[in-house]
């Protein structure tokens, strides 16, 4: 199976339909399918701080219901699940665009949207392990000894990274640079830190090129390992960009 892995939507849906369509997929009946029989792949953050944020959830979901995608979720998308389940979440760092995408629906619809991503979410793994266990897609990575296990010390890692504990004086976590160490034997394709550029080092891809935040929005072409790209609309914010020196 080929695979085109798409880096942190987070709403932008133009963004992501115009990258598609450059990936060489066909749209039928508002879904897009390859006539290589490619499939897509969505390491989570499909919501948050984007303008369509409901748009992308539905569709992800139709993908996956038709099995033209496969799907893991990410921090965010842990959090909208646990708002939906009415736990006590803060309505903050993005969850508040959503949420006011929400309510701007009637409650027929609401819950419709409600039932579809929860039963995206309840039947996603932790994180995604293909073409015989040689790729991994995890939202914010893994780590190679942590591989086949989904303990909570992994799902912490596969959610948030490999965080320290402390915070920056932006309130963001601290993160190790887990991805220098890989010994690159099997290819780990992840997201969640917006960097300017792909970045690939020891068999590791960081995808998110930071689209809701005026960057790009990345795919990776698997096994090609060839890198496809389509500029934001988003207003540019540098400061969400993450920089590593390589």
């Amino acid at each position: 199976m080929k695979y085109d892995i798409i880096g942190d939507i987070h709403g932008c849906f133009k963004e992501y339909e115009e990258l598609v369509t450059k990936l060489g997929y066909q749209w039928n009946n508002n879904l897009p399918v390859h006539k290589d029989n490619r499939k897509l792949v969505f390491l989570g953050d499909l919501m948050d701080r984007g303008p369509e944020s409901i748009k992308v959830m539905e569709h992800v979901y139709e993908l996956v219901q038709n099995d033209l995608a496969l799907y893991s979720p990410g921090n965010h998308c842990n959090k909208l699940y646990r708002y939906f389940l009415g736990r006590n979440v803060q309505i903050k760092h993005g969850l508040e665009t959503t949420v006011a995408e929400l309510n701007a629906l009637n409650p027929v619809e609401r819950q419709k949207v409600r039932d579809h991503f929860c039963t995206l979410y309840e039947s996603a793994p932790l994180y995604l392990h293909l073409d015989h266990g040689k790729l991994v897609v995890a939202h914010a990575g893994i780590r190679e000894d942590y591989v086949g296990q989904t303990h909570d010390k992994v799902k912490t890692f596969v959610l948030y990274g490999d965080i320290t504990g402390k915070s920056n004086p932006d309130g963001t976590p601290v993160r190790r640079d887990w991805a220098r160490t890989h010994s690159g034997k099997i290819t780990i394709v992840y997201g969640h830190t917006p960097v300017e550029e792909v970045r690939h080092i020891q068999n590791t891809w960081n995808i998110d090129t930071g689209c809701v935040f005026g960057g790009k929005l990345s795919a990776l072409r698997y096994p090609e390992m060839e890198t496809i790209s389509v500029p934001s609309a988003m207003p540019y914010v540098p400061e969400k960009f993450r920089s590593f020196h390589d």
